[in-house]
């Protein structure tokens, strides 16, 4: 997904919502107060940084896109704190209203170490007056003609209100721009017509009225959300259980968390919310935009206090997950079958190709890429080295399963790679019951190990025309051949 991350800086995204100043206040706490039974906290830094809507912008930012932000503040210090962080951090085109008498919303967090001692909130979460709301609604319209994607960053402090609901939603639609809304509401009708909602777990549970423990429960609510909004698709944050991606008539994409180590999950909920509209601005499906999203929001979960994820953070992240995904997609053959099986229970059609692949060639790559083709998942069968040796000599293979199943893994096509030690796949097909099996023309139909059982279940056999020239056996060959 490198060269999504690469178009980055195309992307250009309205953020509109309840801006906060987050304020760190660290020290170090070794006694009780002798007038409470609370600790004594000896302040040693302090630190201030954008929160809330101003923390999605500033991620939007980080990762390279432009974030057009609007939002309420005071004519207070607070105010001029967070038009000072907006104005030194580049990609950000800040519209923040001065409302008289009303405070900037601020956060401050008392810290001894990484611990958490006292959060002071000074805030005001009443509804603006109907000039400010013509103010908001004017800037969202002069906003609008910039930008791909809306994101409605919702923490309940007063900004989205219903009348600026109504009008960002309708403007949006008639614009043609996608909406992502990030809700605080109970009920999830008021953001009808966002196209996406990124709840968190306890955000869908007080949505739906409706359970969320596992990934059922949150499946089912979030079939309820879906209604509600009249959306395509709810991604629910599910803190260590990663997030789940629920989409009208599609299967539920259920991604593992990608946090290494938790430091603080202040704003990951921002980051996750910035990059999902940062990859679909710059031309991501919905299913990579969320991929990628979960991948931040484990980056940014650990970092200490409120923090964005760079571009080159994020590249250098999926550049592990590439060698993990490796790594994963080799599986002995009983958790294959457990894989298959799952594919199969999300309508997925999998398809089956095996061989010794010793040294892959153009020859190899072109039928893999037409097996990938012809299914939504792939399974590549290798023999073992004993395998190997039976049908090809004791000088074969060349190189081991192990370094055979690596070089199969980490190619495109492939989705899962398992090994038998049979001298025919006969046993492991008919206990992964695949829906293709793919082979090279050099075979007839009835010479297909397996083919009458695939086709027994309604499957079917695909022979695939390989390219001329090139052999394995030959080029071991070619290399045996002194140079003359």
């Amino acid at each position: 997904m490198g060269p999504l991350v690469a178009g980055f800086p195309a992307a250009r995204v309205l953020v509109i919502g309840d801006v906060i100043l987050d304020r760190y206040v660290s020290g170090h706490a070794a006694r009780l107060s002798p007038e409470a039974p609370i600790p004594v906290l000896r302040p040693t830094a302090t630190r201030a940084t954008v929160g809330g809507a101003a923390n999605v912008a500033a991620n939007i930012a980080e990762l390279g896109g432009e974030a057009w932000l609007i939002g309420l503040v005071g004519e207070d210090a607070p105010a001029s704190e967070l038009r000072r962080l907006l104005a030194a951090r580049e990609g950000i085109h800040p519209a923040l209203l001065a409302v008289a008498g009303r405070p900037t919303t601020a956060k401050t967090r008392f810290m001894a170490g990484p611990h958490q001692l006292l959060r002071l909130d000074e805030e005001s979460t009443e509804a603006p007056a109907p000039a400010t709301v013509a103010a908001l609604c004017a800037a969202v319209d002069a906003a609008l003609e910039h930008v791909a994607v809306v994101v409605l960053s919702d923490y309940a402090k007063g900004v989205l209100t219903d009348p600026v609901l109504r009008h960002v939603l309708a403007r949006a639609a008639a614009a043609g721009r996608i909406v992502i809304a990030d809700p605080k509401r109970a009920d999830f009708a008021a953001y009808r017509g966002a196209a996406i909602l990124t709840p968190n777990e306890a955000e869908l549970r007080l949505g739906t009225r409706h359970p969320a423990a596992d990934a059922a429960g949150v499946e089912a609510a979030g079939a309820i959300a879906l209604a509600a909004t009249e959306g395509a698709a709810v991604l629910v944050t599910r803190s260590e259980h990663g997030v789940a991606l629920l989409r009208r008539d599609r299967p539920a994409l259920h991604l593992p968390a990608q946090a290494r180590e938790v430091a603080d999950v202040s704003g990951a909920g921002d980051t996750l919310v910035a990059t999902l509209a940062v990859a679909l601005a710059a031309g991501a499906d919905l299913a990579d935009a969320a991929r990628l999203a979960n991948i931040t929001a484990g980056l940014s979960v650990a970092k200490q206090g409120t923090a964005t994820v760079t571009a080159a953070e994020l590249l250098a992240a999926l550049h592990i997950e590439d060698l993990l995904a490796t790594d994963r997609k080799i599986a002995a053959a009983e958790e294959a079958a457990a894989r298959v099986a799952a594919w199969h229970a999300q309508g997925l059609k999998v398809g089956f190709a095996n061989g010794c692949f010793d040294l892959i060639h153009p020859g190899h790559v072109r039928l893999l890429r037409a097996a990938r083709a012809a299914c939504d998942r792939l399974v590549v069968a290798l023999n073992t080295d004993a395998s190997v040796r039976r049908l090809k000599g004791p000088t074969r293979p060349v190189q081991n399963e192990t370094a055979r199943a690596t070089v199969m893994a980490s190619l495109a096509p492939v989705d899962l790679v398992t090994l038998f030690d049979e001298d025919t796949p006969i046993e492991l097909i008919r206990r992964l019951r695949p829906d293709v099996l793919v082979k090279g023309s050099d075979y007839r139909i009835d010479q297909v190990v397996g083919g009458d059982d695939v086709r027994s279940w309604g499957g079917r056999v695909l022979l695939v025309d390989l390219a001329e020239g090139h052999s394995t056996s030959a080029t071991i060959r070619r290399m045996a051949v002194p140079a003359g």
